[in-house]
């Protein structure tokens, strides 16, 4: 599959691997219980579908929902499927629109307005994902059997029963919008990014061991 993808992207996957002793112990534990999910799916022959909620669906959740595809497509680990969605719905953020995009991923802005689409792209005859802010109970999403992966303290304290998830596991990442117009917002994202990146790669890199 990951000869299908962008060769920038290929680039950037590769280097992926050689970072997981970057990931503390604890992170690690917690990614653990995300890989265990779905494994736990996958051996009961169910799709394994991973919703992952912040605030306002606008930076950290759209990366982690496409890294979590993008290290499924990688993997060959079929039946998966990720989402997204905020507490609230605003729009997904150009500066992490930006970040992915500078990774290798084609988004290619479908619909404008004030929450506009993107079709993220992989690979030319790969599959696109659509991207835009919603609220976590919105269509597409999931309405029941599926892991809520929470990457926000504020969704946190904001989601403590995540209505049909069988799963609720909170890996929460710095916020890089305190960094929106200043010079250092592209390093900024770029690093969430890659945090971001290393840890769903680290997470379905198990999955495929476990297989």
């Amino acid at each position: 599959m990951k000869n299908l993808f962008h060769k920038e992207l290929v680039q950037f996957c590769e280097s992926l691997n050689n970072e997981f002793d970057l990931i503390s112990d604890a992170r690690k534990e917690s990614l653990r219980q995300l890989s265990a999910y779905i494994v736990g799916k996958r051996r009961l022959g169910a799709p394994a579908r991973v919703t992952v909620i912040c605030t306002h669906n606008s930076r950290r959740s759209h990366l982690a929902k496409a890294w979590l595809q993008i290290a499924a497509h990688w993997h060959a680990i079929y039946n998966f499927e990720s989402y997204s969605g905020g507490t609230k719905a605003t729009a997904f953020h150009e500066n992490a629109v930006n970040a992915l995009a500078r990774s290798g991923i084609e988004l290619i802005r479908a619909e404008n307005g004030n929450n506009p689409v993107y079709l993220m792209r992989f690979g030319a005859t790969l599959p696109g994902m659509a991207m835009y802010s919603k609220h976590y109970e919105d269509t597409p999403n999931p309405m029941d059997s599926f892991c809520a992966l929470i990457v926000c303290n504020e969704a946190e304290k904001a989601c403590p029963t995540v209505i049909g998830a069988e799963a609720r596991i909170v890996i929460p990442y710095q916020d890089p919008k305190d960094f929106d117009g200043t010079p250092q917002a592209a390093q900024e994202y770029d690093e969430r990014n890659r945090q971001i990146a290393r840890e769903m790669f680290y997470v379905l890199s198990i999955v495929k061991d476990v297989e």
